[in-house]
């Protein structure tokens, strides 16, 4: 049995290195399953418990006064800190292509209020942070060095109290470069013991917060919910609609339909003209004749107006029985230099004799609008003869299996740039140390952006929803296995014998304190649903329990639109606040 005793105590071999980490991985995903407080409404710690598994391996291995002699660890320091970091971009660089491209559109209409929201709920968390550091560990007395790892698990206690772990990634590389500069003096603080005391509260503290925001403002759930089912009737903004109109208006008759789109001012797309008797496909010279009758896809909230210019609707047409083979298909978007253009650029109707009637994206539903972007994995339903739809299908590229093998080349010079940007040092007057993105914030921005407008440089770094979700996750476990084995050798002295219950309440200040203020000054203030501020709270803290939470409660999807509005700023800037104090604070 020798081999196998070697396998758990040779700390220093590749097996073991591998081992440890499957086991510590595999137990604290499937305990992260689990649910408190029952299976229906209960809450999960989801992937996060592995850092927790991590953190009782590593007490074992200490306790046990097994350790590698490159480290003192369960593993070799250097193994473990390649493998956290290399976990770390993994992570942050997914969660960037993920957000990047609603990155800006979250500042559209609505959601520059809920954006403002979210950034008073971040900016209030860093303040009390640094509040609660100078009223309980910050001491004069005891030196730099001393204070800056106080403050640095304060940092720790931040993230976990938002339940932000890129944020923790971020505030750990931070404390690298602080610790090269020898502001930590003789070690680097294990900041995760921070987090894992403040995790636990924090996301009992945000489902706690929301709920106190819904007595404290005396909100009825039932009335919210009844106003988002009326503002969804009155304004279904962008919603597809089809309807046959006969022309009756005189005034349209010789003109073109782009000139009626003209007069009316709104857009819409005819697939297919009744003209004496014979079915075509039209474009936008095509001229009106009294009595033609018009199949007519347009945005929900048009319809009333262009009826009222046209002409009533004619239901007694069916489209598929006429004289022209008129197919309807649905073509996936998967040519990269397609990507980005607008349908107005394209020119279906013109060039190939189609019309794009609307557009799948995801769980959406969309008008095909003329200045549109087109995105890859789009599904565009078109409608015209068949030989002409499958000529665009093959300039649309069509092809599924593409989408199955993600562009890995594109993926790898994004991340080789965003090193490379967060290697750069950004020079802050009156701070003497240059402030650098690192290894989390640099692949984020540069992720962002490649998401936002990768198609302007031909890069396409797409990849389907699982393949980024597999990625995300697997370099979050390894981040948060790495994290939790080296803070595992000190985290029962610092919890029983430091200031670990220090830790617990002042993490459930800096969780609960700022949500209430945001949320009650939403309420009354801004007129936010309650119903939406749910999910706003729950994107302001990156929180997926919270979301699960309100999406339950609510009983719509007006707590998503929510999250999905704020989630983009709020994981930028917790990234980037968690590095930031350490960073400009620790001197």
């Amino acid at each position: 049995m020798n081999w196998f005793e070697k396998l758990f105590v040779d700390t220093d071999s590749i097996g073991h290195i591998v081992l440890i980490y499957s086991l510590v991985i595999a137990v604290g995903v499937f305990l992260g399953r689990m649910k408190i407080g029952g299976k229906k409404n209960g809450i999960s710690l989801g992937v996060t418990f592995v850092l927790f598994a991590g953190i009782l391996l590593g007490h074992l291995y200490h306790a046990a006064g097994i350790g590698s002699p490159t480290g003192g660890f369960a593993a070799p320091g250097n193994v473990l800190t390649f493998i956290q970091d290399f976990g770390l971009i993994l992570f942050v660089y997914c969660i960037g292509l993920q957000v990047g491209p609603g990155f800006v559109s979250s500042f559209k209409e609505g959601g520059v209020k809920m954006n403002l929201v979210a950034l008073g709920v971040i900016l209030l968390n860093v303040a009390c942070c640094i509040t609660l550091y100078f009223l309980v560990f910050y001491k004069p007395e005891a030196g730099n060095a001393a204070n800056n790892t106080n403050l640095a698990m304060m940092v720790g206690v931040l993230c976990g109290a938002i339940t932000n772990t890129p944020g923790l990634g971020a505030a750990t590389e931070a404390c690298t470069s602080v610790a090269a500069n020898g502001g930590f003096g003789d070690g680097m603080p294990i900041i995760a013991n921070g987090y894992a005391c403040a995790y636990p509260l924090g996301v009992v503290g945000i489902i706690l917060a929301i709920i106190a925001i819904r007595f404290l403002t005396g909100t009825s759930l039932k009335k919210e919910q009844e106003a988002i089912e009326n503002e969804k009737a009155a304004n279904p903004h962008a919603t597809p609609h089809r309807m046959t109109l006969a022309v009756r208006n005189s005034a349209l008759v010789g003109k073109s339909i782009l000139q009626v789109r003209q007069f009316l001012a709104r857009d819409f797309v005819c697939s297919r003209i009744l003209q004496e008797g014979h079915v075509s496909i039209p474009n936008r010279n095509t001229i009106l004749g009294k009595g033609d009758k018009m199949f007519i896809t347009c945005a929900q909230d048009d319809a009333e107006a262009i009826i009222a210019f046209i002409g009533p609707m004619d239901e007694s047409i069916v489209w598929d029985e006429q004289d022209v083979p008129v197919v309807s298909k649905h073509i996936l978007v998967t040519q990269a230099n397609i990507v980005g253009k607008t349908l107005g650029e394209l020119h279906f109707s013109s060039v190939y004799g189609v019309n794009v009637t609307r557009i799948r994206r995801g769980d959406m539903n969309l008008f095909a609008e003329s200045n549109l972007r087109l995105m890859m994995s789009d599904r565009l339903v078109v409608v015209g003869p068949e030989d002409a739809v499958d000529r665009v299908a093959h300039k649309m590229g069509n092809s599924v299996k593409k989408l199955d093998h993600p562009n890995l080349a594109a993926i790898f010079i994004g991340i080789f740039v965003g090193i490379v940007f967060g290697a750069i040092p950004i020079a802050i007057p009156g701070v003497p140390t240059p402030v650098k993105l690192g290894l989390a914030g640099g692949p984020l921005c540069i992720a962002i952006a490649i998401g936002a407008y990768g198609y302007k440089f031909k890069l396409n770094a797409y990849t389907t929803t699982s393949a980024n979700l597999m990625l995300r996750e697997m370099g979050l476990a390894l981040f948060l296995a790495s994290v939790g084995i080296k803070a595992g050798a000190n985290f029962v002295d610092t919890v029983a014998n430091g200031d670990g219950l220090d830790y617990v309440w002042c993490g459930f200040i800096i969780t609960v304190l700022p949500i209430l203020v945001m949320g009650f000054v939403a309420r009354k203030f801004v007129k936010i649903n309650y119903c939406t501020l749910m999910g706003l709270i729950a994107g302001s803290t990156t929180d997926p329990p919270a979301l699960a939470f309100a999406n339950q409660t609510a009983g719509n999807d007006a707590p998503a639109v929510g999250y999905s509005t704020v989630y983009p700023l709020s994981m930028f800037m917790r990234i980037l606040t968690a590095q930031l104090i350490i960073l400009l604070m620790c001197s």
